[in-house]
């Protein structure tokens, strides 16, 4: 269920934020590179705030940063070593695992809801499944599969419901062209704000596809080589999102000449998606928890799309020592 997005920020634009009081001490701290999913926008606020405070330093490591985007695959950069951690797709991951056999597990779940869903213009709002009979719907090629499982699990005729490709451009919703898309829900109603209409949206997640999104993963090797120190960066970056959820509009006017430079986007849409995200995140056993059961849900979802995940592709033991 992976989306492609839409714009590419140069990998350097972050490069300059404030030293924190123990840079003096890198020389004795261990580096660890992390692959983001996408470019620098607030999906990946924890990170950024974590860096700031100087937090990931204090638990001994020299955390690397690589933007994302959409010719970046996160399991590449992990099989290849050009990162040691990643944010993917909980679904491109385990696909890599059953099909291509990689060494990869995954060891927390950011987002314990996956933002996508089905976003609709308040003037014709469609707020379930079943509201989609006799619409057209612009869903991305490589989500067509996902959709269609959604409609499966929740009792709908595939045939019922027009599916045209989508070009993760929200102006055929807005023309009235389309009457729904599949899209992130933390972003794409503030761009459809600014052009003069309201949208409203739900998730697939609410409809039987459980899906996490922007799971950490690891190879095994590193897993089992750099234990300490992954759960030195998920204990660190646990704090980066607490903090940053405090007040999600406090931090991202901290970073829109540094991590934010060059994207094109506004401030606003920078706070709304930090204020969207916040119930997506966030869970009473912290950031990134993965239960038995939420664990479950997932397997019983990609199944449900052709992809065969286990429990043994998950392994929860870092968490429970953050």
């Amino acid at each position: 269920m992976t989306l492609s997005r839409r714009h590419l920020l140069h990998a350097g634009a972050a490069a300059g934020l404030a030293a924190s009081p123990l840079l003096g001490r890198a020389q004795n701290l261990r580096t660890l590179t992390l692959q983001a999913a996408w470019i620098n926008d607030a999906e990946f606020m924890g990170y950024y705030v974590a860096m700031e405070k100087g937090w990931y330093r204090a638990e001994g490591l020299d955390l690397k940063y690589l933007p994302g985007g959409p010719d970046v695959i996160p399991e590449a950069s992990v099989l290849s070593k050009k990162a040691d951690v990643a944010l993917s797709t909980v679904e491109t991951v385990i696909n890599a695992i059953t099909t291509q056999r990689a060494p990869l597990v995954i060891i927390g779940a950011q987002y314990q809801k996956n933002p996508i869903g089905i976003v609709s213009l308040a003037s014709k709002p469609l707020r379930t499944p079943a509201d989609l009979v006799g619409k057209t719907v612009a869903v991305p090629p490589v989500n067509r599969l996902t959709v269609e499982a959604m409609l499966k699990l929740n009792g709908i005729d595939k045939s019922k419901v027009r599916i045209v490709p989508y070009a993760y451009d929200p102006t055929p919703l807005i023309k009235g062209e389309i009457d729904a898309s599949l899209d992130f829900t933390t972003n794409v109603p503030y761009t459809i704000k600014t052009k003069g209409q309201d949208a409203v949206s739900f998730l697939l997640a609410d409809f039987k596809l459980p899906l996490y999104n922007d799971v950490v993963v690891v190879t095994r090797d590193t897993l089992t080589r750099r234990r300490s120190d992954l759960v030195a960066f998920l204990r660190a970056s646990r704090k980066g999102w607490d903090e940053n959820f405090k007040d999600p509009a406090a931090y991202p006017p901290k970073y829109m000449s540094t991590w934010f430079k060059g994207t094109g986007r506004s401030l606003d849409n920078e706070v709304f998606f930090n204020r969207a995200q916040a119930p997506l995140i966030q869970n009473p056993r912290g950031v990134f928890a993965m239960t038995a059961e939420s664990i479950q849900g997932n397997i019983d979802a990609l199944n449900e799309v052709g992809v065969k995940a286990s429990k043994e592709h998950f392994d929860t033991s870092l968490l429970a020592e953050i």
